[in-house]
């Protein structure tokens, strides 16, 4: 049977969600623990490949056993095997032909800002601390120019020659609570660093080191500049939304 799981992390300590040789990945985690568990050798498929550095609450991830038809034993036992900082939050059964990447309709994705005098050592894997002022009434303005479908080759690293730099974005806004300055951002799909690039000219725009015009010349691709971008640890997958999917 073809079983999805719903997965947490925080992926401070990894390389990534890709598994790769001689280096800490999300995707050998799980790989390794699925191993222990039934003895099989298997290659999961996720629904993103987050970066190194970056979280999610809500990863999707699928792969094939036949193992056991008891889904408990799956949950409780790929869980024993895992390291604390990764954690399987439910578990279903699919259909044979369910791909979380493909099937998947679009991404949710939070970049987490604490802008405060002072750093919080609580807060510092999660969070990115910037302690200048920031407008944050622009900073909303200007989130919503990413709205739409637009080439975001200024937003992303170097991609394979070929590969389209065309997203269409869903959702797009800033929302603060007392220190706290949270991006959400939903598209269909996301390019390498797309979103720590998009947050990066929102925080040049809320210091002033951006105006809007510079930002829509961004998001039009003219010009020889490129966004900045934020370090990892503020980001996070929020969710993964699919048409048909047991957890929707």
């Amino acid at each position: 049977m073809r079983l999805a799981l719903i997965i947490e992390y925080e992926g401070t300590d990894y390389s990534g969600f890709q598994f790769q040789e001689n280096t800490n990945t999300i995707q050998g985690e799980l790989e390794k623990s699925i191993n222990c568990l039934t003895g099989d050798i298997v290659r999961i498929k996720g629904a993103g490949r987050t970066d190194a550095g970056v979280h999610a609450k809500n990863q999707v991830i699928a792969f094939d056993s036949k193992f056991s038809d008891d889904l408990e034993v799956y949950f409780r036992g790929i869980n024993y095997y895992l390291p604390e900082s990764i954690s399987v939050k439910s578990i279903f059964e699919v259909s044979q032909d369910f791909d979380p990447r493909r099937d998947a309709t679009s991404r949710v994705y939070k970049y987490t800002i604490l802008n405060s005098d002072s750093s919080s050592p609580l807060l510092r894997r999660t969070t990115y601390f910037d302690s200048d002022y920031m407008d944050i009434e622009i900073m909303k303005k200007a989130s919503q120019m990413f709205l739409g479908v637009h080439d975001f080759k200024k937003f992303c690293s170097p991609v394979k020659t070929g590969l389209s730099t065309v997203r269409e974005i869903f959702d797009s806004k800033i929302e603060h609570e007392n220190s706290l300055i949270f991006y959400t951002v939903e598209g269909n799909a996301f390019l390498p660093r797309q979103v720590r690039r998009m947050v990066g000219s929102l925080l040049k725009i809320a210091k002033g080191k951006m105006n809007l015009d510079e930002l829509f010349e961004l998001i039009c691709a003219k010009g020889d500049n490129v966004s900045p971008s934020l370090p990892a640890n503020g980001l996070c997958l929020e969710k993964v939304k699919y048409e048909h999917f047991p957890n929707n």
